[in-house]
């Protein structure tokens, strides 16, 4: 039977975080008996995330983690990538808005494809709590400039869940570059560049409270995000090694 490890990034959620580790085990212990491992990556956390993860690691095996003192989502899946070697490798967010059931969508429509990505905005996709009308708006108008610049034509690249052959993902992995707000273009595009097959499937999606998403900050951080990607990926890719060679305090964000 196919191996399938799931990767978790988490950074601060101690009131999320059980939840969906008990969710996700009882559902893939009745699907794939012992034939799947969940990895999670407590990534900077101040909270009770860490004890939370370590005590249920005692009991149920099939949970491993790998603590980063410092780092983000984009840092902690490179690091899951790095240390697991199932025949499907995915990821999911913490926060459970894409359950179980849902991922198991992907694993069921990897098939000949080499990568499986879930959409919120395709024609039978269900959003069950609509996120706020600024977020939306912030999240179409990313779409359309990743569509514009970058060519790649997906309803939705930032979804949280996402599935790969082990192949696909270990070729690309180590050349990820970005690890903020582009991480998933950066990744799909890679794929791309490397002739992997990649399918879009609409799933249901339930946003979740806790996001402490600043929308106006992030959507700048995105285009600028989006520019400094399009240009690593052209013959103008000396700018950004020049831009790269600046002192931090005259950058425009250092995280870029």
């Amino acid at each position: 039977m196919v191996k399938l490890s799931i990767i978790i990034p988490a950074h601060n959620e101690e009131n999320r975080i059980k939840k969906t580790l008990q969710e996700y085990i009882k559902f893939f212990n009745s699907k794939l008996k012992n034939n799947y491992e969940i990895l999670i990556i407590p990534n900077g956390c101040t909270d009770n995330t860490v004890k939370i993860i370590k005590d249920l690691s005692k009991k149920y095996k099939t949970i491993k983690y790998k603590e980063l003192i410092k780092g983000d989502k984009g840092l902690a899946l490179i690091t899951g990538f790095k240390l697991v070697n199932s025949d499907l490798i995915g990821f999911i967010d913490a926060d459970n808005s894409t359950n179980a059931e849902e991922f198991y969508k992907l694993v069921k429509n990897i098939n000949n494809y080499d990568c499986v990505i879930a959409s919120r905005w395709m024609k039978n996709s269900v959003v069950n709590i609509k996120q706020p009308i600024l977020r939306i708006v912030a999240g179409r108008v990313f779409n359309f400039l990743v569509k514009s610049l970058l060519g790649l034509m997906y309803h939705d690249t930032q979804c949280g869940a996402k599935l790969f052959k082990r192949q696909a993902i270990k070729k690309i992995y180590q050349n990820l570059g970005i690890t903020k707000y582009a991480f998933d273009i950066d990744l799909l595009y890679l794929l791309k560049l490397n002739g992997y097959k990649i399918k879009e499937i609409p799933i249901k999606w339930s946003d979740t409270l806790g996001s402490t998403l600043n929308v106006p900050k992030a959507s700048f951080e995105m285009f600028l995000a989006i520019i400094r990607l399009r240009l690593i990926y052209s013959k103008l890719n000396f700018i950004v090694k020049a831009y790269d060679l600046l002192p931090e305090r005259i950058k425009i964000h250092h995280r870029l």
